[in-house]
């Protein structure tokens, strides 16, 4: 069992809830949570990093779990006003949200980079765990449907993720530089393991992926690269992952998971409900542990992280 350091790749509610798992079992010192930002827009003169924010509130208690994103205990009054005002009311930000977006901004526009702001903003939350955007360079996710190429949160939210997806891309890559933290946690000596979250491989993991350099440097590596599976019984308990395989041809199954990784991969966890998979993954050189990958609570998250750790060989 090796006592090194731990780089998670995470995106969305469920790469949140596992990396606010993992900081619950691993000090500061022996984990890094690298954040997709491919999500990240400007709305209403701010800039918006839902990734960040879904992480960042899971790892410091706030997140409210009955709605599955944003802050417990959120009111909406500055919603209803800008609404009244005329504003676009399409992407709901809460009152206490807006908090978490008006110190980003205006620390941006001073000229601090993401990377920074970010790290300031999670330690007045008390997370003492390093958490990094994958890069200081802006990505943004578009996604193809009948109409042509649309910005990510567009579809997603102002669409209800509507339209069938054919493509998707990510623009700013190539260009986009890992962050320094990113590029420090694949370059360093005592990486133990790399942890891909159970996150929507098409739109939170590719993004980090499609970053300058990462998928080579990941696929470099010796350490353990075990990814969690999103799906539970076929499908995604959140998100549009479900909806995606089907519009792009693909099976609802984690084999579909670990084909699209590819060799970037070695090992998966996956849920029991998908036990009876766990013979062909092994025969496509996968290492798999079957257990119970529903989160619901801290709990869960905690368990779930002590497992993936030890699949993959890590103390904790």
């Amino acid at each position: 069992m090796s006592k090194g350091h731990v780089l998670a790749l995470s995106g969305g509610v469920g790469g949140a809830k596992l990396a606010a798992g993992l900081a619950a079992v691993l000090p500061p010192e022996r984990l890094t949570v690298v954040v997709n930002t491919g999500d990240d827009f400007e709305h209403l003169g701010l800039t918006i990093c839902p990734d960040i924010d879904s992480v960042t509130y899971t790892m410091a208690g706030l997140n409210d779990r009955q709605r599955g994103w944003g802050v417990t205990g959120e009111t909406w009054q500055a919603m209803a006003s800008l609404k009244a005002l005329g504003e676009a009311d399409w992407f709901n930000l809460g009152d206490r949200d807006l908090g978490m977006h008006i110190a980003r901004s205006w620390r941006l526009r001073e000229g601090e980079s993401l990377s920074k702001v970010t790290a300031r903003l999670t330690q007045s939350l008390g997370i003492a765990h390093r958490v990094a955007p994958m890069s200081d360079d802006p990505v943004r996710t578009q996604v193809q449907t009948a109409a042509g190429w649309q910005d990510f949160q567009q579809w997603f939210v102002g669409d209800q993720c509507g339209p069938a997806v054919s493509a998707i891309r990510f623009a700013g890559t190539p260009g986009a530089r890992p962050s320094a933290a990113f590029a420090e946690g694949l370059g360093r000596p005592d990486l133990a393991a790399v942890v891909f979250c159970p996150s929507n491989p098409f739109l939170s993991v590719d993004p980090i992926l499609a970053v300058d350099g990462v998928h080579d440097a990941l696929l470099g590596l010796s350490v353990p690269r075990i990814a969690v599976s999103p799906l539970i019984g076929g499908k995604a308990l959140k998100g549009p992952l479900s909806k995606m395989l089907a519009e792009l041809g693909l099976e609802a199954s984690n084999r579909a998971i670990t084909n699209h990784y590819g060799p970037l991969v070695d090992s998966l966890v996956i849920d029991r409900t998908d036990a009876h998979e766990t013979a062909a993954l092994q025969g496509g050189g996968h290492t798999v542990t079957v257990t119970d990958t529903l989160m619901r609570g801290p709990d869960d998250q905690s368990r779930l992280a002590r497992e993936v750790l030890a699949a993959a060989g890590v103390e904790y």
